[in-house]
């Protein structure tokens, strides 16, 4: 008895959380779908009142700003954007603590892999780490249908477990996950959103109205016109649960013009607290480049994720030559892959250029150091982007800071805020993206730099770190009022000690992994 009595006291309670989440999963299999979900509705109902009643329970803690970025290792543009909010707290709050919300288990190399990835310096003993197991919840693979509905509520899942290992006053979401927004706001955090792409738009809605076939609407679903009925009401159902839950946000961020509209339009009274914030682009060391001579390259910067198409760029490249004949043009494939599913779609690019009859000419280039892509762009005459409706194009931004000419998706963010007229070309259609290869190619290096200037001055009035940090930090104090500064003020360190001896913690490192 002694023995069970001291297991159960050093349980941690995020973990005690987890036991009995599997403990009521179990029985929940034999229920009928309805009485189920009435059943985990009041547990975590619950769970939530017992979240709030602790954490008003405890004595006034030091202010503190948590982001939450299950993928925080992940280097994409998401990733960029994470770090340089990180880096804009530090610098505006010289004695604060950033806390970051992460399902990686090796915490130590986060910080390092960043500062290879994007060329920063962070000071990493100000960066502290809470560690998720439950980020599995989120991933589209364990929901072959209903993936929207699936992926939003496992996200609510790692939130509460967010919260349950650390409750900060600013809870900081940088990866879209607006479910999470409930229990936050319910745990007496302000909310603030900086989101890359809604979750669901009235684009998806008219895709799945039309029946037209795409990566997120089967073409199973397309043929039948029951299904696609059935389909377009649940997204109806669950575009007012999004809403429901942005309206929770006290400060949103968006990245292009693009989201602002669909922000706008699906998260009510969100006009007066949504601001347009451009991703960080690390435009100066781009712009640094200078190459009198350029290979005949054409390079993609983007993760092998479906939505990116890299399938369309092999697609236009194998039709450019088999219109022109040329062998002396390449193609080089550049991005991060997170998971299995990111290595077999790898693969299948591979094998999609060796049935076109262009293996030898594309190259791919997985995970690689910045140095190493900086030289690649120093080197490629022009460059892809085939994602349709991408919300802003970081990578868009990228290739005209580096002097590479953009061909770019004529849709989402590169359309209404990157090419702009004179600094690029937008393309559609396979064809359409090789006649823009043959016009490049043919056209005099007078023109061709004439194009790279503009683009370049674009970016450079537009797109900056600099400019990111300082407008993200503005918005901060002005709208969210966020306050890092208790201890300078004169408080004392120990004012903050959360009293946990209640739950079997003593220390701080029960709840935070550095």
């Amino acid at each position: 008895g002694i023995r069970f009595t001291t297991l159960l006291y050093t349980i941690k309670f995020e973990d005690m959380l987890q036991y009995l989440l599997i403990l009521l999963l179990l029985p929940l299999l034999t229920l009928p779908p309805i009485l189920s979900c009435f059943l985990l509705l009041l547990f975590f109902t619950i769970l939530t009142l017992f979240l709030r009643l602790r954490c008003l329970g405890r004595r006034i803690r030091r202010p503190t700003l948590a982001f939450f970025h299950p993928y925080c290792s992940a280097g994409g543009g998401g990733e960029r954007v994470l770090w340089q909010c990180v880096l804009g707290v530090l610098e505006t709050f010289p004695t604060a603590t950033v806390y970051i919300y992460t399902g990686d288990s090796d915490t130590q190399s986060i910080v390092p892999k960043a500062e290879q990835c994007f060329g920063l310096s962070i000071p990493a003993h100000r960066v502290e780490f809470v560690s998720l197991r439950s980020r599995w919840l989120v991933e589209a693979r364990w929901y072959p249908v209903f993936t929207l509905l699936g992926q939003s509520l496992g996200s609510m899942v790692v939130g509460l477990e967010a919260l349950c290992r650390f409750q900060p006053a600013y809870f900081v979401d940088t990866m879209g996950y607006a479910f999470t927004y409930f229990y936050a706001e319910l745990c007496g955090c302000d909310v603030i959103s900086y989101v890359h792409y809604p979750t669901i738009s009235s684009d998806m809605l008219g895709k799945v109205a039309s029946r037209e076939a795409t990566f997120n609407n089967s073409a199973l679903v397309t043929r039948f016109p029951l299904l696609s009925r059935l389909k377009l009401l649940y997204y109806h159902i669950f575009a007012k649960l999004y809403s429901w839950m942005g309206a929770k946000s006290r400060l949103v961020f968006v990245n292009s013009s693009w989201t602002q509209g669909h922000i706008n339009e699906l998260w009510s009274g969100s006009k007066e607290r949504t601001f347009l914030l451009y991703p960080p682009c690390n435009t100066e060391k781009y712009l640094e480049i200078v190459s009198d001579t350029r290979e005949n390259r054409i390079v993609s910067v983007a993760q092998f994720r479906p939505e990116k198409n890299h399938a369309l760029q092999i697609e236009a490249f194998a039709l450019f030559c088999e219109n022109t004949g040329r062998r002396d043009v390449t193609l080089t494939l550049v991005g991060g892959v997170r998971n299995a599913a990111d290595r077999e779609r790898v693969e299948g690019l591979r094998e999609l250029a060796a049935v076109s009859g262009v293996e030898e000419l594309v190259e791919f280039k997985i995970s690689i150091p910045y140095q190493e892509l900086v030289d690649i762009y120093s080197k490629a005459l022009l460059g892809f982007h085939t994602m349709e409706n991408e919300h802003f194009g970081i990578g868009v931004v990228e290739l005209q800071a580096a002097g590479v000419i953009a061909v770019a998706h004529c849709s989402g963010g590169p359309k209404l805020d990157i090419v702009v007229p004179g600094t690029g070309f937008l393309a559609t259609t396979a064809e359409e993206y090789s006649n823009h290869v043959t016009r490049i190619l043919d056209m005099g290096e007078e023109g061709r730099q004439e194009i790279r200037e503009k683009a370049r001055q674009h970016v450079k009035e537009v797109f900056s770190d600099a400019s990111f940090r300082e407008n993200f930090i503005s918005r901060c104090l002005d709208v969210a009022e966020v306050d890092l500064t208790w201890i300078e003020d004169g408080g004392s360190e120990e004012e903050f000690t959360e009293e946990s001896e209640e739950f079997g913690d003593s220390d701080d490192e029960h709840f935070v992994e550095q």
